[in-house]
């Protein structure tokens, strides 16, 4: 139990006959990742009420065995990007492991994978050869790198990634040296690019039939990221113009100091800069000229927030909550990660909800922060044991009893 915190719900005891539910009721995705990527993708998908069929070899995603654990291989990454999946073992190794792949795929309508396109290629799963068995299905790949690049063939983590796109050097005008973001943002951008990604091709094949190849590749999509606002002056002058947006590098952008902790506050039109001056007293600065726009103030970041930093300190951070929200001024006290669960809006809107597994007990989760007023996000299941459906699954898919219990004398499936 969380104690000392309202959880949002009593504790559910989740029921496998559970009926699904959400936008996705019907859809049927194979899921062929691991990590965080590709699995925080099939879980939003899995939440929005598709079958997800969770395929993973015999020793399971790597991340169920990260962190601390109640029993071995349920780790708590794995808890929490695993829930409303079925899980199957099948050595893909093994040419029959492959065999069951195909059939399990036949009448799918997506295949999501995260393995390297040649990786693919060498265990004859590669698009043209699940297509030729399933011709309507949206395969994604969801890697390290895009197909026609030299990298093509390069392993990539969160890690690596960040190192490429920018996001650790930029992190240096901080830190003094390169950092990487303390949060596998990199995996999580990716994921959600892949969940619209393939969401977009069901849509396409919703109007035409048509099923197709869809790439996602971790690289490109933190660059695209990185260079919403960093791509700057590179907008007019390719090969020279200084990139940046330099408000956000500023090492004076930061939580500010109050008399008892921290806060975030953040003026930002002109009528926002202007009664923040007023109710600090510094109605001078209301009518300075480097300050009235937001074009002057863009160009005089650093004197801004250095006045900013000296006013903050005057006050308690609830005193500045009391006083910048009737204004509008946007302001928020900073929370650390055990606070989230104290957080009165989170309370309020139930984000934490505690249900119990029938192997790890009681366990916490964060619902789906979306809503949907006819089809609603569920938790239906929570994250399985490794194969824990792989009977279940394969019989679905026409496999005999015997002809299953081959596949488990073989060490192809359990």
């Amino acid at each position: 139990m969380l104690t000392g915190i309202d959880v949002a719900f009593a504790i559910k005891e989740i029921k496998a006959e559970d009926k699904m539910v959400g936008p996705l009721a019907g859809v049927k995705v194979i899921d062929l990742t691991s990590v965080v990527m590709g699995p925080y993708a099939t879980q939003i998908f899995g939440d929005m009420g598709a079958e997800v069929i969770k395929i993973e070899r015999p020793e399971g995603d790597i991340m169920r065995h990260m962190g601390v654990y109640r029993n071995p291989a349920m780790g708590p990454i794995h808890l929490s990007v695993n829930r409303n999946k079925k899980s199957v073992m099948l050595d893909l190794r093994k040419e029959e492991g492959i065999q069951a792949l195909f059939r399990l795929a036949s009448d799918a309508d997506v295949l999501i994978h995260s393995m390297r396109p040649a990786a693919m290629a060498r265990l004859g799963l590669d698009y043209e050869a699940v297509k030729a068995r399933n011709p309507g299905i949206i395969y994604c790949g969801a890697y390290g790198f895009g197909s026609d690049g030299p990298y093509a063939d390069d392993p990539a983590y969160d890690d690596i990634v960040q190192g490429l796109c920018g996001m650790t050097a930029i992190n240096a005008l901080l830190a003094g040296e390169p950092r990487f973001t303390p949060t596998v943002v990199a995996d999580k951008v990716a994921g959600l690019t892949t969940t619209y990604s393939v969401l977009a091709a069901l849509f396409h094949k919703a109007r035409t039939g048509e099923g197709q190849h869809v790439e996602v590749p971790m690289f490109e999509t933190m660059t695209s990221f990185m260079l919403i606002e960093h791509l700057g002056g590179r907008v007019f002058n390719i090969e020279n113009g200084e990139p940046g947006y330099e408000r956000v590098m500023s090492q004076l952008r930061k939580p500010h100091r109050t008399k008892d902790g921290y806060a975030c506050v953040l003026p930002y039109s002109d009528r926002n800069w202007r009664d923040f001056f007023l109710e600090t007293g510094r109605a001078e600065l209301a009518d300075d000229p480097r300050y009235v726009t937001a074009s002057s103030r863009s160009r005089n970041y650093e004197t801004l927030y250095k006045t900013l930093s000296d006013i903050m300190l005057e006050r308690t951070t609830e005193e500045w909550l009391k006083a910048l929200k009737p204004l509008s001024i946007p302001v928020a006290r900073v929370n650390d990660l055990g606070e989230l669960f104290s957080d009165p809006h989170l309370q309020a809107v139930k984000m934490f909800v505690q249900l119990k597994h029938p192997t790890e007990g009681t366990l916490t989760q964060v619902r789906p922060p979306v809503s949907f007023e006819k089809t609603p996000c569920e938790i239906r299941t929570l994250a399985a044991t490794l194969g824990e459906h792989s009977r279940e699954v394969l019989a679905a898919a026409g496999y005999s009893d015997a002809e299953i219990e081959l596949l488990a004398a073989q060490g192809i499936t359990i």
